[in-house]
C-alpha cells in the first residue's frame, strides 16, 4: 500500500471529469487500498480517485467512529434523490476550509463493489452528503464551486499562499 498525494484546490486537475471503470481488476483494488490508506492518514471520511489524480469513477467512504467500515463505490450514480439539507462540509483537497452546502437529504446510489458486482444503497444523513460530495469530485466539481464567486477567490488565494509557504 502507498500514501498518494492529494491534489489541492485550485489545481485544475480537480475539475477533470472521471471516466467509467471498464473492468474491476487488481489495479482498481490496489487503487482502493492506496486511497483508503491515504484517506485514513489524512484523516478524512471520503476520497474520490480524482483527488489523487486518477480520473476514474472510484470513491471510498468511511463515516464510522472506529474507522473500520470502508465502503467502496465504483462507477457510482445517484438514481434517486429527495429532501434537502444544509450541512457544513470540508474537503481533503481544500484543507482547513469549511462552509455550508445545500444537498439532497436522501439518495439512492447504484455502483459496483470491489468484486465488480452491482449494488444499490439508500443513504441519508452524513452518508448521503458524503456520497454526493465525492461524486461531485468525479464530475469535476469541488464543494467550493457551490459558494459565491468572492468566497471561491478568497479560498483559492488562501490555498495558493499555503502551498507557497509549504515549499
Amino acid at each position: 500500500m502507498a500514501l498518494l498525494p492529494i491534489l489541492h484546490y485550485p489545481d485544475p486537475r480537480l475539475h477533470k471529469v472521471a471516466t467509467k471503470v471498464r473492468v474491476v481488476d487488481d489495479r482498481i483494488r490496489t487503487l482502493v487500498r492506496d486511497m483508503a490508506e491515504t484517506m485514513y492518514a489524512a484523516p478524512g471520511i471520503g476520497l474520490a480517485a480524482s483527488q489523487v489524480d486518477v480520473h476514474e469513477r472510484v470513491l471510498i467512504i468511511d463515516i464510522s467512529d472506529a474507522r473500520d467500515q470502508l465502503q467502496t463505490f465504483i462507477n457510482p450514480e445517484i438514481v434517486e434523490a429527495s429532501g434537502e439539507c444544509e450541512t457544513e462540509e470540508g474537503c481533503l483537497s481544500v484543507p482547513g476550509v469549511y462552509d455550508v452546502v445545500r444537498r439532497a437529504e436522501r439518495v439512492t446510489v447504484r455502483a459496483l463493489d470491489l468484486k465488480g458486482e452491482p449494488f444499490t444503497l439508500d443513504a441519508d444523513g452524513l452518508l448521503a452528503v458524503c456520497i454526493q460530495h465525492e461524486i461531485d469530485h468525479l464530475d469535476g466539481k469541488v464543494f467550493v464551486d457551490y459558494l459565491s464567486r468572492l468566497k471561491q477567490q478568497r479560498i483559492a488565494a488562501r490555498m495558493k499562499k499555503q502551498q507557497r509557504a509549504a515549499m
